[in-house]
C-alpha cells in the first residue's frame, strides 16, 4: 500500500507532530530503547569530573564563608555597641527627666512661697486697717 492509500497513518504521523497529544497503545514510549542507548559509566570519570567540580568552586565558597563568618561577628559586634549607645542614651533620659521634676518642684515652691507671702501681707494689712479704724474713746 501506498501512503495514498493509508490516511490512517497520515493522520498518525500528523498527530505525533502536534504538542499535547497522548500516547495511544501503537505508539512507542519516550523512553523505550534509552536504557539501551547509554554508554556504560565510567566511575573513575565520574569521580575525578567531581572532584575537578568541587575543586573549581570550593576556594570561593570558602572565602565565601569566611567573609560571612566575619560579617556575621562584626554585626554582634555592632548589636552589642548599639545596645551601648540605647542604654547611656535612656541614662540621658533619665537624668534629664530627673533635672526636670528638679525645676518643676523648685518652681512649685517658689510659687507656694510667693503664695504664702502674699497671704501673710493681705493679713498683716487686714490688721493694720483694723488697728487704724476709729474706735471709740473711753470714758473715764
Amino acid at each position: 500500500m501506498s501512503v495514498a492509500e493509508r490516511p490512517e497513518e497520515e493522520e498518525e504521523a500528523a498527530a505525533a507532530a502536534s504538542p499535547g497529544r497522548s500516547l495511544g497503545p501503537r505508539d512507542a514510549s519516550p523512553d523505550e530503547g534509552v536504557v539501551e542507548d547509554l554508554p556504560l559509566i565510567d566511575e573513575k570519570a565520574v569521580e575525578q569530573l567531581t572532584e575537578g567540580l568541587i575543586s573549581h568552586y570550593l576556594p570561593d565558597l570558602q572565602r565565601s564563608k569566611s567573609a560571612l563568618q566575619e560579617l556575621t561577628q562584626n554585626q554582634v559586634v555592632l548589636l552589642e555597641t548599639l545596645e551601648q549607645e540605647i542604654s547611656k542614651f535612656r541614662e540621658c533620659n533619665s537624668i534629664l527627666d530627673i533635672n526636670a521634676l528638679k525645676r518643676a518642684l523648685k518652681l512649685q515652691q517658689k510659687r507656694q512661697k510667693e503664695e504664702l507671702e502674699r497671704e501673710q501681707q493681705r493679713e498683716k494689712e487686714l490688721e493694720r486697717e483694723k488697728q487704724l479704724t476709729a474706735k471709740p474713746a473711753r470714758r473715764t
